[in-house]
């Protein structure tokens, strides 16, 4: 760090002191100033600018106007905006009696402003002194005291959690001035390590110190002392250890303050500045956290679990977060601080066995626990510490949890009579319910090389990477890849992020990779400690077996086993939970869920899942397979006889078909589109015709199919004569689909049922364009019906694929019953990208760049296609108010389309089955105000 100009800053006792290298912030504490004013006990303050009593004084006035600093005992849950949810949850513990180490919060207000200033609030220094002397004044120690020290810890809590996103200062107040003092509260060897561990936070988060310098000061002290662990060393070496720590902060060329009050404000500027870290804008990314929040800062008490076989330190959760059983869950440590808990760098015990240490301080936390789910009625995740004997609970927060453990624990709490069916509902994500679905190991899989701890549920197979950086790359790049780690840090999100699953050799089940995997809904093996790995060889070697990077291996994260090469997923049956809470949700949403579905198979899936009909059926598909030929037949033919002879073949095999898909999806909507296709793409490759033709080898029929392809061969066949074109070129292919559609709708009739059939027109651009296939629609329906003297209940539709017609809609929709929203066409006529040609190639390099918010082809853009899609809804229903919308293609079974689709008021979303249950819970959350996309450019 470079030493600035001499400034003023605070002293131990709020005497002016010189100092060098202060930010400008820092500004005198004058003895005898009045504090802010505290609310009154059950009176808790507002977010915000703090209300003055009319006895304050102007000056004090001036001063109290904004609250930039707030004690525990003054905060409570409900100011998590304010406060950030650590500090909100601390003063929640602290005003429901729970022992809570004291302290203080430095609000979001004070943050944001440093951020967009560049400079803190001016009254902060001032306020963060008063808060100070407070707690030195309550707790009998005080900061930098050699008698009597103080020792502080410096945390991030931002309004929504981000674990382990943001930077943290332990042990602050550990100088050469206290050691005496901190010998005289544990040893001497505990001295040391205090100063040990503040030395190499301080160095890292606020003076900018490469960790390797630290990492290799241990290494080498640990090496020359011939033991296992810095734990190990002797008071002389760990004392030789902490002088090797300071020289390498001089080696850096930074300046290290012993003053420990210029060191707590340092720390504070660190943890603002870490809002903006890399890998915080990666994580509020990935969980879609606005970056303008800020984080508070929580300055508190330290209590020590490293002071002897009397104290320990663990995390603890009031279920499961794993499996959602209501039973406690967790780990500890003896003789150990809170961080060597989540490092994954020590062998924890489970929380259980705290009863066999601890007898009286384990049922003080169970009855702790229970407090806090009943009060805040959901999982908590909470640390603690017991210091000699007496128990303290450090943080609370509502725990990440596994996609299984969600949905069994928002059942069950409704059983319990802790939440209601509607918060169940929203206690369970669209992309938690998506990792229900994930496979797991098929039968028959090969006996694991080791079984690990199952971490994340879900199994995924991948090749070796060893790197998070390459992780990210190849991830991004589509490739499906496994993060094999020793074990992970905040700095390997990116890595984590793009894998198809994690394996690390160390850790628990609430250590880094095993908290972030669960929030990611990627399967994790984690605390598998026969996995070696040597980055620089490139190898992993288990029990053994010696594996490559690039080999491939398969993880089960719900069993914990680790198999070489790919093993065969499936996909899980289903959890009865799933159809309650769908149920539930279903209650709630508005927009109509139905499937893409082609065959009568495709239909009895969609149901199962869920479907209220289908919103599209693709007659292409029919024409595949062993009908494939009937089609060439029709293609290839020269007059218009053949042509029908061909097309009578084609009608019967459709009529079949379609008789089968009324009669499965009985009184069901049936959204049938005309076929859509250039009709080239029925006909082999042409490159491989050339060939044979080359080589002499083409036959007489193929010669034929050659010539048609030839014939219709286009530069650019995605804006050719496909859809409605195609029925313009060919009026009897579209002929032959509709007697087929009305067709099976009277016979179904005749059989008793209650066929519904929508027949659609695709890629309509004019309104002319539109009238002209209704008109055909009718004129045969009328033939069909008028023959058989059978009533059919159909209607109408078009799909609004084109820019023009989303802009037309006005004209459109007098001629329809419906819009369907074609948003893949929609999304590449309006962005101007072949969806094909850009997906592995310019949509992940945009995204790296921020140059698209979202891939567009997987969620809808809402600033293009989506007022697209606003403005054709408005305008079609101001002439056709009874207008049916809805979307179909895979936008309608991703969760933040189906967001959008409900703000712009559709009527319905289609999507292929697998998906079906995702978006019936998307649907309910969006009618509930969750989710959804933001504005992006």
């Amino acid at each position: 760090m470079k030493q600035g100009p001499a400034a003023l800053t605070v002293g131990a006792c709020g005497a002016f002191t010189r100092r060098r290298a202060l930010p400008a912030w820092i500004a005198p504490r004058i003895p005898g100033r009045a504090r802010p004013p505290h609310p009154a006990p059950g009176h808790p303050a507002k977010e915000g600018p703090v209300a003055m009593s009319s006895s304050t004084s102007t000056a004090d006035a001036t001063r109290a106007e904004t609250r930039l600093v707030v004690p525990f005992a003054d905060g409570r849950a409900e100011q998590k905006m304010l406060l950030g949810g650590k500090g909100a949850n601390l003063a929640e513990m602290t005003r429901i009696g729970l022992p809570v180490p004291q302290g203080f919060i430095v609000t979001t207000d004070a943050c944001r402003h440093y951020l967009d200033a560049g400079a803190v609030p001016e009254d902060l220094a001032r306020q963060v002194a008063d808060a100070l002397h407070q707690l030195e004044t309550d707790t009998g120690r005080r900061l930098g005291d050699p008698d009597r020290p103080l020792l502080l810890s410096v945390r991030s809590g931002a309004p929504f959690s981000m674990p382990g996103m943001m930077d943290t200062v332990l042990d602050l107040g550990a100088t050469p001035a206290t050691m005496d003092g901190l010998t005289r509260m544990g040893d001497a060897w505990f001295a040391q390590d205090a100063a040990r561990r503040f030395l190499e936070m301080f160095g890292r988060v606020v003076l900018g110190v490469d960790e390797a310098a630290f990492n290799a000061g241990v290494e080498a002290a640990v090496e020359a002392a011939g033991v296992a662990t810095e734990r190990d060393l002797t008071v002389e070496q760990l004392e030789a250890l902490v002088a090797a720590h300071r020289q390498a902060i001089a080696d850096a060329g930074a300046t290290l303050p012993e003053d420990p009050h210029e060191q707590l404000t340092l720390a504070i500027e660190a943890v603002f500045r870490s809002w903006n870290g890399a890998r915080a804008r990666a994580y509020r990314k990935v969980e879609r956290i606005p970056d303008d929040l800020g984080t508070a800062v929580n300055v508190q008490m330290m209590v020590f679990g490293n002071l002897g076989d009397d104290s320990a330190t663990g995390v603890a959760f009031t279920r499961d977060p794993a499996t959602g059983e209501n039973v406690p869950y967790g780990d500890f440590l003896i003789g150990a601080q809170g961080e060597d808990v989540v490092a994954g760098t020590r062998t924890v015990e489970p929380l259980a066995q705290l009863a066999d240490e601890f007898p009286a301080q384990h049922k003080e936390l169970l009855d702790h626990l229970d407090t806090l789910e009943h009060h805040y009625r959901d999982l908590c995740d909470i640390e603690f510490t017991i210091e000699r004997g007496t128990l303290y609970m450090l943080q609370t927060r509502v725990g990440k949890r596994s996609a299984a453990a969600a949905l069994r624990m928002a059942v069950e709490m409704v059983d319990e009579g802790l939440i209601d069916q509607t918060e169940a509902v929203r206690r369970v994500t669209p992309r938690q319910l998506e990792a229900l679905l994930h496979p797991r190991f098929a039968p028959g899989a090969p006996a694991p090389l080791t079984t690990g701890l199952a971490a994340s549920p879900g199994a995924a197979v991948g090749k070796i990477v060893l790197s998070s950086v390459e992780a990210r790359d190849r991830g991004l790049a589509g490739e499906a890849v496994v993060l094999v780690r020793p074990e992970t840090s905040p700095e390997d999100l990116e890595g984590m992020v793009a894998s198809a699953g994690l394996l690390t050799a160390r850790g628990g089940l609430v250590s880094h990779a095993a908290v972030v995997a669960r929030g990611l809904g990627k399967p994790a093996v984690c605390g598998a400690a026969e996995v070696k790995i040597d980055s620089e060889a490139g190898t992993v070697t288990i029990n053994g077996t010696v594996l490559h990077a690039d080999d491939v291996i398969s993880i089960d994260g719900t069993s914990g086993a680790v198999v070489a090469g790919e093993v065969e997923l499936e996909i899980p049956e289903d959890d009865p939970k799933v159809a309650q809470l769908l149920g539930w949700a279903d209650t709630h949403r508005t927009l109509h869920v139905f499937a893409n579905a082609d065959t009568p198979d495709d239909a009895r899936r969609a149901l199962a899942a869920g479907a209220e009909g289908i919103g599209l059926c693709r007659t292409e598909h029919q024409f595949l397979g062993d009908r494939l030929p009937l089609i060439q037949q029709m293609i290839l033919s020269r007059t218009p006889d053949t042509e029908a002879a061909a097309l009578v073949e084609l009608e019967a095999a459709q009529r079949d078909d379609f008789t089968q898909l009324f009669e499965v999806m009985d009184g069901k909507r049936v959204v049938i589109r005309l076929l859509d296709p250039p009709l080239h793409e029925f006909l082999p490759d042409l490159e491989s015709l050339h060939i044979k033709r080359a080589l002499g080898e083409l036959t007489e029929e193929e010669r034929e199919m050659m010539e048609a392809a030839e014939a219709l061969k286009e530069h650019d066949p995605m804006l050719g004569v496909r859809g409605i074109r195609l029925g313009v070129l060919r009026p009897e292919v579209y002929r032959a689909q509709v007697r087929a559609v009305i067709g099976a709708a009277v016979d179904r009739v005749r059989a008793g049922g209650d066929p519904k059939p929508e027949i659609m027109l695709p890629l309509i651009g004019t309104s002319q364009e539109l009238e002209w296939g209704v008109a055909l629609i009718h004129d045969v329906a009328r033939g069909v019906l008028a023959e058989t003297d059978v009533e059919v209940d159909y209607t109408v539709a078009t799909m609004i694929e084109t820019p023009r017609a989303a802009l037309r809609a006005g004209r459109l929709a007098p001629h329809v019953d419906a819009f369907s929203f074609g948003t893949n066409d929609l999304t590449q006529l309006t962005f101007g990208l072949s969806r094909d040609d850009v997906e592995a190639t310019y949509i992940p390099r945009g995204l790296e760049l921020q140059l698209l918010p979202v891939d567009p082809f997987r969620t809808l853009d809402p600033d293009g296609v989506g007022r697209l899609i606003e403005l054709a809804v408005t305008e079609g229903r101001e002439v056709k108010p009874e207008l049916v919308t809805g979307i179909c293609g895979e936008h309608g079974g991703d969760p933040d389309s189906i967001a959008l689709a409900h703000r712009v008021g559709l009527t319905h979303v289609s999507c292929s089955s697998s998906r079906l249950e995702v978006a019936r819970l998307a649907a309910a959350h969006a009618a509930l105000g969750l989710g959804g996309p933001s504005s992006t450019a």
